[in-house]
């Protein structure tokens, strides 16, 4: 059975990337899936294009997944790109639909929850008051101050050898325009964003970061974007130390939340480990595929 596939005109567009849509009807105009394309525009990034792809319980296995899926791959070669990649949960349908249609797996992502209600907070003071010698502890809401924008930018760099096996994802390229930018992005969206830092006390230079994103209205569970310490300054416990201090943040400022979401490579042992020293538990996991054009 065939279905009607409509191209879009979607208004998600970036600071950095761009988003190409499809819906998917059947006979009756009903629609039964929709397929979203994200063309990474920075210079770095510009061969990858990003898919999600959804089909209704009911209509799967009536090739609609594959009509989607065949207009954005189209759409990918007309815009140069030369991979694209898509997520499935293991064991789910997409991750057997990914399989079948020549992706191949390059990374694993394992999810887990902390559920605040059950935190610790005084053995979280206690990881928090820990000597770090040569270091301390700074944090934030939403912006980074202009002061501190320089290096928390360079830090960045922090992530740029973090676990991503056989992904061609490309190496981002941040300077202050784009940190405040993806700020600004988060807020548009109503949510907040918290960071905290270690700064190096020897020239004030940061180290080492941790953002967490939380709902607007400070209920529901936040979620982890990223925690990256400098290579020169890796050895010093810092990457817990800036966790459970964001942890201890939350508990504290956002007594509403339920609990905080993360994500990390299942070959990132040591974040796996921080992650499992602070409570977080696993939930799921997912794997990344990746169509090479």
């Amino acid at each position: 059975m065939s279905s009607r596939i409509t191209p879009l005109t979607d208004p998600a567009h970036g600071a950095n990337s761009r988003r190409l849509a499809w819906l998917a009807s059947d006979a009756d105009s009903i629609p039964v899936g929709t397929a979203f394309l994200r063309l990474f525009d920075s210079p770095e990034q510009e061969h990858l294009a990003e898919l999600t792809l959804q089909v209704h319980p009911v209509e799967r296995r009536r090739q609609v997944g594959s009509q989607l899926l065949d207009a954005a791959v189209a759409a990918a070669r007309d815009n140069a790109r030369r991979c694209v990649i898509a997520q499935a949960e293991d064991g789910a349908p997409g991750d057997r639909f990914l399989a079948a249609r020549g992706f191949r797996r390059v990374l694993t992502l394992v999810f887990a929850r902390l559920p605040l209600a059950e935190v610790d907070t005084a053995r979280l003071t206690g990881i928090v008051e820990q000597p770090h010698p040569g270091y301390q502890l700074a944090a934030w809401q939403g912006t980074v101050p202009d002061d501190l924008a320089r290096t928390f930018a360079a830090s960045r760099r922090a992530m740029d050898d973090m676990p991503m096996e056989d992904t061609d994802y490309g190496t981002v390229a941040w300077d202050v325009d784009r940190v405040r930018a993806a700020a600004k992005a988060i807020e548009m969206r109503g949510e907040q964003l918290h960071t905290v830092v270690a700064i190096d006390t020897s020239n004030g230079s940061i180290a080492g970061f941790t953002e967490l994103v939380t709902p607007g209205n400070g209920t529901g569970d936040g979620q982890h974007y990223g925690t990256g310490v400098l290579p020169e300054h890796r050895g010093h416990g810092l990457g817990r130390w800036m966790k459970a201090e964001s942890i201890r943040q939350a508990c504290r400022h956002q007594p509403g939340l339920d609990g905080l979401l993360t994500d990390t490579a299942a070959s990132n042992g040591p974040m796996r480990d921080i992650n499992d020293s602070l409570g977080y538990t696993p939930t799921h996991t997912t794997h990344q595929y990746q169509l090479d054009l």
